[in-house]
């Protein structure tokens, strides 16, 4: 049995005491390949050198949108070097993220209506503005990674929250020049429906395990079989039983599991089905 874990964020501190025993346990639960995820310049960096120490580890690197101010709109000479790297296999994660609020664009709390409204007539107009040009950027960001990946031929990660209909009217002029996953995706059964008629792909973590995560397994089950990966997107969200502790990527093989019972199908199917739809998406053979 062979599984691709899609999206491991290897170059985390969270890993650096015992990665090689992290990559040996993945290996003893079927996982053959990881791909370490950059978020930023240097992430994607750190990401690219894993990959070049580990031979089943590739890198995939990218301006996760909740760093593109902090990294500013002149990264894609950088990012375009790293890309070019034979291992790296995709662009990401980028994308749109508006629900972690820088605190400077967040409304002021006030105590009483009147100190409400002037806060209103003083400081929202201009916390509007900057709300804007925030949002902007990120769009900016998205749309010259996305430009990246069609000139060298590479899918893209796709992060997205609280900015659907945002991130696919970007995504959307793409269509049938590339793809996406939508990795993390706790979106409906329709909504997952409408990523793949664009032709992007969906993925699931450990969430799918949570006990209020019903949700997440009706869109496992209702998605078609070529239209999902799997994934543990560690450190973070691990599993149950180890929900709260530090995920890594042999949980992969819990997030399969729990997706082959809500499908009525064998581990084995999801491993064959997950590993030839990432074998597809990803360019391994660059």
């Amino acid at each position: 049995m062979n599984l691709i874990e899609t999206h491991a964020h290897l170059d985390y501190p969270d890993f650096a005491p015992d990665l090689e025993g992290v990559i040996a346990r993945a290996a003893e639960e079927g996982v053959t390949r990881i791909i370490s995820i950059g978020t930023g310049l240097e992430s994607s960096r750190r990401a690219v050198a894993l990959a070049e120490r580990f031979p089943n580890v590739h890198a995939v690197v990218g301006i996760h949108p909740t760093n593109v101010t902090e990294e500013g709109l002149d990264f894609l000479p950088a990012l375009g070097e790293l890309a070019r790297h034979p291992k790296v296999v995709a662009i990401g994660e980028t994308g749109i993220d508006y629900h972690h609020v820088p605190e400077e664009l967040q409304a002021p709390k006030v105590a009483d209506v009147d100190s409400a409204l002037l806060a209103q007539s003083h400081g929202d107009q201009e916390r509007l503005i900057a709300e804007g040009a925030w949002k902007s950027s990120q769009a900016d960001a998205f749309r010259m990674q996305l430009d990246l990946a069609l000139e060298l031929g590479l899918n893209v990660v796709i992060h997205q929250r609280s900015a659907w209909m945002d991130t696919l009217e970007v995504l959307r002029p793409y269509t049938g020049k590339l793809r996406g996953v939508f990795h993390c995706f706790g979106g409906t059964p329709e909504e997952a429906a409408e990523v793949e008629a664009l032709g992007h792909l969906v993925s699931f973590t450990g969430i799918i395990t949570f006990k209020n995560a019903e949700q997440v397994r009706l869109t496992a089950a209702a998605v078609s079989a070529d239209g999902y990966m799997v994934e543990t997107d560690c450190p973070y969200l691990a599993p149950v039983p180890y929900r709260g502790k530090r995920a890594e990527p042999a949980h992969t093989r819990l997030v399969a599991e729990k997706i082959a019972e809500v499908r009525g199908i064998t581990l084995e199917e999801v491993a064959e089905a997950t590993t030839l739809t990432a074998e597809g998406f990803f360019r391994f053979s660059r």
